[in-house]
């Protein structure tokens, strides 16, 4: 330990149930590599899904490289060093501003590639501001009180991502906003991105209002639509295996210290917060030995939360924390020297491959 396993045969299942809902929809899916991008899964995923989406240049080359298929991209800006390769490997370039899409129109049409405009439907469907981006101030996408019609020359589609692990009644509060502030210019589009944030795999999702939502823009607008989920994808197929290495009795409660720092190693854990699954556990109370879980690092905050255990914890015993797939191993850092958990796979013929393991050489060339 440390290391992430994802479990293939679930991957396998959430790819299935996101294909039935391509069959069903008509309507054209693409992994957000922000939220994923093991890229040793790529072959497998590109057999089900329409190909990728990148939010930069390098996750853009590495969809482009590893899983093929359309290759999609936003940012909300690009360079000049890096907007020809760009244009060379992307299948859609989406613009955050008319200035943007102004000063690179002419390359990117000139390579071919459809083109296309972030929108911000200024509808806020969540709690979190982090993760808002119709909040007010944002840079995400361009308002309806600043958008000019006279320069839509060449732009082809629209897109907007305003979710974050929500069902599909947010994307439905969220159209009505687009097609109030927006609908004009739809019937002029070839296409509408509708981002990702789609929790289309989670038991509860309500993937008839998806469906119903989907079919009223390619029946009213006659719309190619997109998706581009990431969580979905590999939803509750990973894992982060983890060692205890000490416990430190406080006045308020034991404290095992683990060789997994939320800090490092699941970032999500404080940026979210949130508190991931862990195998064998309860909520605090729930069971008869309370604990707080924290990383090796000297930030005092990093705690990846309290949990109730049957029996005690002792060091050397194994920790298994779930749905570690996503927002991992594309945010994990070495803050402290920690080092990187090793990646693998169990793969569903049987069998565990070790993909990946890291070391100090690793640490050291991320510095100068």
């Amino acid at each position: 330990t440390s290391y992430y396993i994802v479990d293939e045969a679930l991957i396998i299942s959430n790819l299935h149930n996101l294909m039935l809902f391509i069959v069903k929809s008509g309507c054209r899916v693409l992994l957000a590599q922000k939220a994923l991008s093991m890229f040793a899964l790529y072959p497998l995923i590109g057999s089900y899904l329409h190909g990728t989406a990148a939010s930069g240049y390098f996750e853009a080359k590495l969809g482009h490289e590893h899983m093929g298929g359309e290759t999609h991209i936003f940012s909300p800006a690009y360079t000049e060093a890096e907007f020809t390769d760009i244009a060379d490997i992307c299948d859609h370039i989406i613009f955050n501003s008319f200035a943007q899409w102004q000063k690179f129109k002419e390359p990117a049409l000139k390579a071919g590639a459809l083109c296309g405009l972030r929108i911000n439907p200024e509808c806020s469907t969540q709690e979190r501001p982090i993760y808002d981006p119709c909040a007010p101030g944002s840079r995400l996408g361009i308002t309806a009180s600043n958008f000019e019609r006279r320069a839509l020359d060449g732009i082809s589609g629209l897109h907007f991502h305003t979710l974050c692990e929500q069902n599909a009644d947010a994307l439905a509060a969220t159209l009505l906003a687009v097609e109030s502030k927006f609908g004009q210019y739809l019937y002029g589009m070839r296409w509408i991105n509708l981002g990702g944030g789609h929790h289309i795999t989670r038991d509860d999702y309500d993937v008839a209002t998806l469906l119903a939502s989907i079919a009223r823009l390619q029946n009213k607008y006659g719309l190619t639509v997109y998706l581009e989920p990431g969580e979905a994808v590999v939803l509750n197929a990973g894992f982060l295996v983890g060692t205890v290495i000490d416990i430190i009795n406080t006045s308020a409660l034991p404290v095992a210290v683990l060789d997994i720092s939320a800090a490092c190693h699941m970032p999500d854990v404080l940026e979210m917060p949130y508190r991931p699954p862990l195998l064998g556990s309860d909520i605090p109370g729930g069971l008869e030995h309370t604990y707080r879980l924290a990383g090796p690092t000297c930030l005092a905050g990093d705690i990846i939360g309290d949990y109730s255990f049957a029996k005690k914890l002792e060091p050397g015993m194994r920790l298994i924390f779930g749905d570690q797939a996503h927002y991992s191993m594309v945010k994990n850092n070495t803050f402290n020297g920690m080092n990187l958990p090793s990646i693998a796979i169990a793969r569903a013929g049987g069998g565990i491959g070790l993909i990946k393991s890291f070391g100090y050489e690793d640490f050291k060339n991320r510095l100068s």
